[in-house]
């Protein structure tokens, strides 16, 4: 991968592996690096032909098709940045989409948007409402294309996308990268995994989120071939998505750690002889937290299909990060470090507690940083703090942000630290253990009851998997009582398909002793809601801040 720029890089992979291909079942779409670099090409030479100056912010409003890549890679052809915009998760509530879709396009800048094909239908719904908004069907675009059109230099200082976090706790902020964040940052993802001759890309994610994008990049800018599903596919059927998979031989693919839950439950044991998962060398697992209890059972559920327990493959990262921060060692299978619950979250410290133990968390590892990142564990004056100590995580590196878009103002840099230092604070908590990152939880979603700290991970834990449960779906929050006096509390919202007054009373019971119980804690309430009404991430997260309002409902 020897382009400077995103691409730049594309040619180059295009020149490597013209015949590598890039496919997407789901809109029966297939273009080979030389035909996606010329489409890219005659995308670019049709914006720059319509006006679109360097450094414009473009939105990106396509589903997981060719559409999507030709535009984003085509933006910053052009010298403009490209900014990939969330399509709705249900069909309703399109008011309160367009104005999530208003607060990040004027984040950023936004006043034109590229859209998909299959896109179409929902931006006639939204123009009315999002006047500001000039909406370009990308595929008219490409037809207009002259060859004539000159195109600009681009600088690999230049911004070449703004990736908008999920927000499970905040407001989605603009990250912007430039040209070349995303081309060491997709170098990073694929010399840690070894990507290269014999490898074959798959995602299911939606590639408006980081670990879609930049993992479907990595492959295609190391000339890998790659095929990229719709979420839907994954969602509706993650069985025959597994199956597909399968069949074409895929190497490598990412997923939360909800997608292997998912897999889990959709594939029958009796099924999983019948399926071939021996070239699956890598799934990687991240963008939340990774369980144990689902790596464990994952690896034992597969194993007679040939899925190797040194294929599971834990990871840290983020959009600013544009992606991998942390991976842990090629062919080693996921160890996980067991701690003192209680002394994790009250005193910051890990002590060593033995495996499945009552009173012990047991925290994935997820590896060293990957090449061109630097970490490192911080206390609250930013002062690095020793091995086996919380704190919060910092980042720095040539795949790092400078820094966020907001609205109504400049770009906010990153600020320098006591020592002149430029690094990122993440709001991620987290340890080293033998120079190996674990990640207990984030400090804005710590729980503070009566000046004792919860993570929330830890009652999550306690009650996934109860009887009752659905789909192990539950959240805990920290909420206010209703004495009136501002006491804080826990509360835990789990989904569950029961009716039947009685089986629920009983099930909150449960789900409030074994809380209550095993944190020590009196002051626990317990919300039960109907499948599907915890609200989630553009990525499939929990959002915290949301769950709690639904709490006091």
């Amino acid at each position: 991968m020897r382009g400077t720029t995103l691409p730049g890089a594309l040619d180059e992979a295009a020149a490597t592996g013209p015949d590598i291909a890039v496919s997407f079942p789901s809109s029966a779409e297939r273009l080979t690096l030389t035909a996606l670099a010329a489409r890219t090409t005659a995308l670019a030479r049709a914006l720059v032909a319509e006006g679109v100056a360097p450094g414009e912010r473009i939105g990106v409003f396509s589903r997981n098709n060719a559409d999507f890549m030709t535009a984003v890679i085509a933006v910053g052809r052009a010298g403009a940045a490209a900014c990939p915009l969330p399509l709705p998760t249900s069909a309703g509530d399109l008011a309160g989409y367009a104005a999530r879709i208003a607060a990040v396009t004027s984040a950023a800048g936004v006043g034109r948007v590229l859209v998909g094909a299959g896109a179409d239908g929902l931006t006639r719904r939204l123009a009315p409402v999002l006047p500001a908004l000039r909406f370009d069907g990308i595929a008219g675009l490409v037809r207009s294309a002259r060859d004539g059109v000159a195109l600009p230099d681009v600088s690999p200082s230049d911004l070449a996308i703004v990736q908008f976090t999920s927000g499970s706790t905040a407001v989605p902020k603009g990250v912007v990268l430039t040209h070349r964040n995303v081309v060491h940052g997709t170098a990073a993802i694929a010399d840690g995994i070894g990507l290269g001759v014999g490898d074959h890309g798959a995602t299911w994610l939606p590639l408006y989120h980081d670990m879609g994008l930049f993992g479907a990049l990595s492959a295609i800018l190391t000339a890998v071939p790659m095929t990229i599903w719709s979420p839907s596919t994954f969602i509706k059927d993650p069985a025959s998505w597994l199956r597909s998979f399968a069949e074409i031989g895929a190497t490598v693919a990412p997923s939360p750690n909800f997608g292997y839950d998912a897999l889990l439950a959709a594939v029958d044991p009796a099924e999983v002889a019948g399926l071939d998962l021996r070239r699956w060398r890598v799934a990687l697992n991240g963008a939340e937290p990774v369980s144990p209890v689902t790596v464990q059972r994952f690896g034992a559920h597969f194993a007679p299909a040939g899925f190797a327990p040194e294929a599971m493959f834990p990871v840290y990262g983020m959009a600013e990060a544009t992606l991998a921060v942390t991976f842990p060692p090629l062919g080693r299978p996921p160890v996980t470090t067991w701690v003192d619950r209680d002394r994790l979250a009250r005193d910051g410290v890990a002590v060593p507690a033995p495996a499945g133990d009552a009173g012990a968390r047991g925290l994935v590892g997820v590896g060293r940083p990957v090449r061109g990142m630097r970490l490192r564990i911080v206390d609250g004056r930013r002062r690095a703090v020793p091995d086996g100590t919380v704190g919060e995580i910092e980042i720095a590196g040539d795949a790092v942000t400078a820094g966020y878009l907001t609205a109504g103002g400049p770009p906010t840099a990153l600020e320098a630290d006591p020592a002149g230092e430029r690094w990122l604070p993440t709001g991620d908590l987290g340890f080293l253990a033998a120079g190996e990152l674990h990640v207990s939880g984030r400090r804005k979603e710590m729980i503070i009851v009566r000046g004792v700290n919860y993570y929330p991970e830890d009652a999550e834990a306690l009650v996934r998997d109860a009887p009752g449960v659905y789909r192990r779906r539950c959240v805990a929050v920290a909420d206010t009582d209703d004495s009136g006096a501002g006491a804080e509390s826990l509360t835990v919202i789990a989904e569950t398909t029961l009716d039947d007054a009685a089986d629920r009373i009983r099930l909150a019971a449960d789900l409030r002793v074994a809380v209550g119980s095993a944190l020590g804690l009196a002051e626990v309430s317990v919300r039960l809601v109907a499948p599907d009404a915890l609200p989630r991430t553009s990525s499939g997260k929990f959002r915290r801040a949301e769950a709690r309002d639904l709490a006091r409902q």
